[in-house]
């Protein structure tokens, strides 16, 4: 396990202010890069569930690996991924190299905040923005803004793992999203994403007029092996993540549908790849192929009309449109909704007067 590895699964930053050196047995020293205690109610869970509940972007594999290599440790020894995690366990993610640190920068940078409150709060993300710094996108991030809002209250860090955001969405994917600020708020609410409680809904234009009215697609999901900013099906279930998503139709306009898709889990791309594995992909998304006339006719009138739609909205058509959980604070079930954007708003316009006037 290099520090590589950890690096491109987000592994780069440990919850206290300095850096803390392990040493165990004739071991080298050890850099401590994340630590968790777990509940006094916590029940037996392997370690590597318990970890890829907790750290985004990280998969179960990723986690097994470490553990083959001695860097998850439970009360300062080293354990092996079938490990059942008991009440007030200190678990431990370690490194033979220090972090490498990455600066939030707190930028005056307008949100639409839904919601919020002394635990948490629900920000509506537009299109285009980046969620968290990283990858060459370091400013101008959803988490540039949350740090500068944030910047009175002094207990709260958009650097520090144990608060900030619950999930994430897509850089041109719009809508809500869930950011903890304090780490009781936030280790309540990434249980109940893990153990499916929230409830999640998302309008989508894709292309193809949809054959049901409703269905479910269960097909596990991981990055393809050709193309490591592709996530893909894996069919025969033995790679990638269970992925389930849950679809209806909302409109038919004949060459597209809309759709709302609930998910039962969220994998990155999730409902990109399972739409485009039903034959529906989303519309104008670039990256799996719907920027492309993939139903209709030759007419050059209504090529036309598909890249004046194109225009419109220049980014796949998907939107987080309703966000249910329950308060970590208060046990109140809250439900926020948020309008479809313009953007996308404007396509739906569009292609349902193609509709009434072919």
């Amino acid at each position: 396990m290099t520090k590589g590895d950890w690096e491109e699964n987000g592994y780069t930053r440990e919850e206290e202010e300095d850096e803390i050196v392990v040493n165990y047995g004739d071991e080298d020293p050890k850099f401590e890069h994340y630590r968790f205690v777990a509940d006094k109610g916590q029940g037996l869970l392997r370690v590597d569930k318990f970890l890829a509940a907790r750290i985004e972007g990280i998969s179960r594999n990723r986690i097994q690996q470490a553990a083959d290599a001695n860097c998850i440790l439970v009360n300062d020894n080293p354990v092996k991924s079938n490990y059942k995690v008991k009440p007030l366990d200190v678990i431990s993610i370690v490194m033979d190299r220090p972090r490498r640190e990455l600066e939030i920068i707190p930028q005056n940078i307008p949100l639409d905040i839904i919601h919020e409150d002394n635990s948490l709060l629900v920000v509506n993300k537009p299109p285009g923005m980046v969620v968290h710094p990283g990858h060459g996108n370091y400013t101008d991030t959803l988490v540039n803004a949350l740090a500068y809002h944030l910047n009175g209250e002094r207990e709260i860090k958009m650097d520090d793992p144990r608060m900030g955001l619950v999930h994430r969405i897509d850089k041109d994917t719009s809508g809500l999203l869930l950011v903890a600020k304090t780490p009781e708020a936030k280790t309540h609410l990434a249980g109940q994403f893990f153990r499916k409680e929230t409830k999640r809904l998302y309008a989508a234009l894709v292309w193809g007029d949809v054959t049901e009215e409703e269905g479910t697609i269960e097909a596990n999901i991981g990055r393809d092996p050709k193309d490591r900013m592709l996530m893909r099906v894996f069919m025969d279930g033995e790679q990638g993540k269970t992925a389930i998503t849950h679809y209806k139709v909302l409109e038919r306009f004949g060459y597209v549908t809309l759709v709302q898709c609930q998910l039962e889990t969220g994998r990155t791309h999730q409902i990109r790849v399972h739409m485009k594995h039903i034959g529906h992909t989303l519309f104008n998304d670039e990256r799996y192929g719907g920027d492309d006339i993939l139903r209709g006719t030759r007419f050059a009138k209504y090529k036309q009309f598909v890249y004046n739609c194109f225009a419109l909205c220049p980014r796949q058509c998907l939107h987080a449109q309703t966000l249910g959980f329950v308060h970590p604070e208060t046990g109140e079930e809250l439900y926020f909704e948020s309008e479809i954007p313009k953007d996308m708003q404007d396509v739906i316009d569009k292609w349902r007067n193609y509709r009434r006037s072919v």
